[in-house]
């Protein structure tokens, strides 16, 4: 059998590489679906972020938490996939019932990383689920002031009315 430490590591590629068939065997075997690879990212932060759907549905059936942040920079699996842009991935986490207005170490929420990216659907949604558009970051910036640096002046339009 391989060793605790290989187990773990295991999971990370498995969640990583959507290997959706090896994650409850790993699980079984005590695999940490909560702990952090050498990056500071969770199992399911690796599925989500990769876009590995199953594997995301397989680690939360298992116990994984939706919520933890990576202990880099505080960013949670929704904040990841605003940068990357799965809009099914989002949806699904936020059915999660995490923290929407979650913030990470610079403050910044999944809303205005939605926005700095231009991540349009993902913005109706995170509003839709209730996220503030009127949280400011550690340097004072909202979604819409993201938004507008940006040059997406249409986003940032609709998030303003929002706020007001």
């Amino acid at each position: 059998m391989p060793s605790a430490e290989r187990r773990q590591e295991l999971l990370f590629d498995a969640a990583r590489m959507g290997r959706t068939d090896l994650v409850a065997g790993l699980v079984k075997l005590g695999a940490d679906l909560n702990g952090h690879d050498a990056r500071g990212f969770t199992p399911l932060i690796l599925a989500a972020y990769n876009g590995h759907a199953d594997t995301l549905e397989a680690l939360i059936a298992a116990g994984a938490d939706p919520c933890l942040p990576d202990t880099g920079q505080g960013n949670t699996a929704q904040m990841g996939v605003a940068f990357k842009g799965n809009a099914a991935i989002a949806a699904r986490l936020l059915k999660a019932g995490c923290d929407v207005d979650a913030r990470n170490k610079a403050g910044q929420t999944a809303l205005m990383m939605a926005a700095l990216f231009g991540r349009t659907d993902q913005v109706r949604m995170l509003l839709a689920a209730g996220a503030d558009p009127a949280i400011a970051d550690a340097t004072g910036r909202t979604a819409a002031s993201v938004a507008e640096a940006q040059g997406n002046t249409t986003l940032a339009a609709a998030l303003k009315p929002a706020v007001q």
